[in-house]
């Protein structure tokens, strides 16, 4: 099928859905674990098939009954499908055990719950059209995989602030870029939402390298990316990304990532990490022992987790609100390990609005390398101010012919990270400067790109009023954030008014 004929047989499935009387989430979820159910159908075929040619006998992952190609396709309809679906399937998807992806499968209809759909014949109508979709056929697989894609977009609209969970997928390309993957490396996201890094580290390495590989090679590679995901319906948006995209062995959980101990000499290691870490959270006392620097702010853990999860030689392109970049107490003493234990080669100022309509906070893109026994710490930082990213900064984010990320990846490739003779002077231009480890330390380790513009008058009076009162309003929540923080130090626990 195209590409147009598998968006018509989506949107035939969420109208069936949304007369049903359920919502953008809820549909979406449906979709997706039904999608999920008929690919793993396919996915136990093919190791049936590989067993067989191996003279292995192959345990298939569901009981006969309950596999896609059994209850799905059978007469079952009205009531007799919803309570198959209800007491019958779920509960045994709920109770599996026995090997790791079974018990994956077990966590995300737990979380799941019971379905969304109300009537049984309208179950099996879109159960129907789900099933016209041939997952052993590629070019099927192709294009659901870029409808998919506009799926998790329509539901980050609207999540609202729980958007959290889908980056723009320009972005995620150019974050990409900046760091070239290649075949060696173990790419990791903490937070990996739907897994728009995960698919995206891995297009890039199939783009490149794709013809050279065997099937073997293939997996290989797959088990190199890993991701962890805190919620479980989140988790099943991005695991069925993953196998839409390739990514069938993919190495990725579900939970807290932030639980885990860092100081634990055998927390693994990761040669690449690209992430957009949930920001705006809070931690409770008992997750913030798990770190050096303990503080509720989700954004300044998830910082401290990816340093240390860094390989010695291994480098991160980080998302980070931008009052990471200068807040004091504890997140001040967070940056200055970064800075000076590690290699913070770039910020990309990104401008307020890029992640509308679920925020206007500003953000920028970290880009920091773990330096080998021995290697130098912070040398020079270089600094780009992307004013335009190729889409309005309003709420309906419509293309739009400015865009800096382009020119930005140009002086990056050709002068910043090569580091060529002369390349400060080469990549210093009106939107872009440099700043030395001295000079930072002086401004208390501040890394807002703002701070060493060197002609900031110029700069602000072209900026629109939107954008003042979006930088003014993330100032303000990170005073307050910093408040809070003081208070935690100050104030016993179970003393707060």
């Amino acid at each position: 099928m195209t590409r147009e004929e598998l968006q018509n047989l989506i949107g035939r499935a969420t109208d069936l859905l949304r007369r049903d009387g359920l919502g953008v989430i809820e549909y979406i979820e449906e979709i997706a674990w039904l999608l999920f159910l008929k690919s793993l159908d396919a996915l136990e075929e093919n190791h049936r098939i590989e067993a067989e040619l191996a003279g292995r006998t192959y345990t298939p992952i569901l009981e006969e009954n309950y596999r896609w190609g059994r209850w799905a396709k059978g007469d079952l309809t009205g009531e007799p499908l919803m309570d198959f679906v209800n007491t019958k399937l779920f509960p045994y998807l709920q109770r599996l055990q026995g090997n790791a992806e079974r018990e994956r499968i077990r966590t995300v209809f737990q979380a799941l719950g019971r379905p969304h759909t109300r009537s049984g014949y309208t179950l099996k109508d879109v159960i129907q059209v789900i099933d016209r979709i041939d997952f052993f056929n590629a070019e099927d697989v192709y294009a659901l995989s870029m409808v998919y894609e506009e799926l998790l977009k329509e539901m980050g609209n609207a999540a609202g602030l729980a958007g959290e969970f889908y980056t723009p997928r320009h972005l995620v390309r150019f974050m990409v870029e900046m760091a070239e993957p290649v075949p060696e490396d173990t790419v990791y996201d903490p937070g990996m939402g739907t897994g728009g890094f995960l698919v995206g580290a891995f297009e890039w390495l199939r783009e490149r390298y794709g013809e050279g590989l065997s099937g073997e090679d293939y997996r290989v590679l797959q088990r190199r990316f890993s991701g962890r995901e805190k919620k479980p319906l989140t988790y099943l948006l991005g695991l069925m990304n993953l196998l839409l995209h390739g990514l069938t062995e993919a190495n990725v959980h579900v939970g807290n990532t932030l639980t885990i101990n860092v100081l634990d000499p055998s927390l693994p290691r990761h040669s690449l990490i690209l992430t957009n870490p949930p920001f705006g959270g809070k931690e409770h006392k008992s997750v913030q022992q798990n770190f050096p620097y303990p503080t509720a702010a989700t954004e300044a853990l998830f910082l401290q987790h990816i340093l240390r999860s860094l390989a010695p030689g291994g480098r991160a392109a980080v998302i980070l609100p931008e009052g990471m970049l200068f807040r004091g107490g504890m997140i001040e003493k967070i940056r200055k390990e970064l800075l000076e234990r590690n290699r913070v080669r770039a910020v990309i100022s990104l401008p307020p609005g890029v992640f509308l309509p679920y925020a206007g906070v500003k953000t920028n893109i970290l880009y920091v390398e773990k330096p080998q026994p021995g290697e130098e710490v912070t040398g020079v930082v270089w600094f780009f101010d992307v004013q335009a990213d190729g889409f309005s900064l309003t709420q309906t984010r419509r293309p739009i012919p400015e865009n800096d990320l382009p020119e930005s990846l140009r002086l990056w490739r050709e002068w910043v990270k090569p580091q060529k003779e002369g390349w400060q002077e080469a990549a210093t231009t009106e939107k872009s400067w440099t700043a030395t480890l001295d000079q930072i330390r002086e401004a208390g380790y501040n890394l807002t790109a703002a701070h060493y513009n060197p002609n900031p008058k110029e700069q602000l009076e072209h900026e629109p009023p939107a954008i003042l009162l979006r930088r003014l309003k993330t100032q303000h929540e990170a005073i307050l954030d910093s408040i809070g923080d003081l208070l935690e130090l100050v104030e016993p626990e179970g003393e707060a008014k």
